[in-house]
């Protein structure tokens, strides 16, 4: 009762028992220690886990990389590096087959992501309006995406053979003479641009329909009154309210399109086979690392090819902000 009475008329904590001296201020300071180490340190904790697996498996792999890429390193003997300094840039800088597999790389992702995503965005519009069935046409539009790589490339590969496949069958009904589809550069950049567009269609359009189901009905309603026809509706209304959605999808397939490896390494019959063509004709960077690597055991080069592609997209998204940053301030 005395305790109770002394904390109500002091407001401070009265001393610990006999033994015990400011036993009650330790207390009470230890107790706010905890509750300022809780509110301050559970997010930090929350997120702690993701560093932890970035650090280990992204942070850690990229750094390293990077120390290889300045070094010459064969694949048996990982442990034993030669230091060159930037002499695999300099080297991959002056390499025809660098800029061979750059400009490939380029040309199939503009040829597979321009039309993928505007196939997409056509493909999201339709189903955003009411129909029959639309559960199942939104979870068919996943089955492309859902399957391998390999074993879409190995049909395609089929479709796309030279003497028996599919699309040759059809160009001969029509009167066209047969396509070797492999040996030529473009007819080659075209196939492994349709495996990629039947692959990521579905995807990208179930994105875009998600971010169209957000936009509010009474902006349709109002562009509707002011006599807005379906297209205007669409151009005006639906494209600029999923604008942040298809930042994000073009970002995706950029880094995707930079990567591209499965897709034109089994279309090329796999990897005993000649990587990227005979000549080269659809040989992308990421085929280009894998041939440095794992055929030519030059594993310093090969990682300079790496960070190489790592700095492209970052020069590209630098200049992607920079340009909308400019239009901001024009604007």
């Amino acid at each position: 009762m005395a305790t109770s009475t002394t904390k109500a008329l002091t407001g401070e904590e009265p001393p610990g028992p006999p033994g015990t001296p400011g036993g009650g201020k330790t207390a009470s300071r230890r107790s706010a220690l905890l509750h300022r180490l809780d509110v301050k340190g559970a997010p930090f904790a929350f997120v702690a886990p993701f560093f932890i697996v970035f650090a280990a498996f992204s942070f850690y792999p990229l750094v390293y990389t990077s120390w290889i890429s300045l070094h010459d390193v064969e694949l048996a003997t990982l442990d034993v590096m030669e230091w060159v300094a930037f002499d695999n840039y300099v080297e991959l800088w002056g390499d025809s087959q660098f800029w061979n597999a750059l400009q490939n790389t380029v040309t199939i992702g503009v040829l597979s992501t321009v039309p993928q995503l505007l196939m997409a965005l056509g493909l999201a519009h339709l189903l955003n309006y009411r129909m029959r069935a639309s559960l199942f046409f939104r979870v068919a539009s996943l089955v492309p995406y859902a399957t391998s790589v390999a074993a879409a490339a190995l049909v395609f590969t089929m479709i796309f053979e030279r003497d028996f496949g599919m699309i040759n069958w059809a160009l001969g009904a029509v009167g066209v003479d047969p396509v070797d589809w492999e040996a030529d550069k473009w007819p080659a950049q075209v196939a492994i641009s349709t495996i990629v567009i039947w692959r990521w269609t579905g995807y990208n359009a179930l994105l875009y329909l998600a971010a169209m189901q957000a936009i509010p009905a009474d902006r349709y309603e109002a562009a509707s009154l002011d006599g807005a026809s379906r297209w205007k509706q669409f151009t005006h209304v639906t494209v600029p309210g999923i604008r942040s959605t298809i930042v994000f999808t073009i970002v995706l397939s950029t880094i995707g399109a930079t990567q591209l490896f499965g897709e034109p390494l089994i279309f090329g019959q796999g990897p005993n086979g000649v990587t990227g063509g005979a000549d080269n004709q659809y040989q992308t960077l990421g085929l280009l690392l894998y041939e440095e690597g794992w055929k030519n055991y030059q594993m310093g080069r090969s990682a300079t090819v790496a960070w190489v592609m790592f700095l492209l997209l970052v020069l590209a998204f630098a200049a992607q902000r920079l340009i909308r940053r400019l239009r901001s301030r024009t604007s």
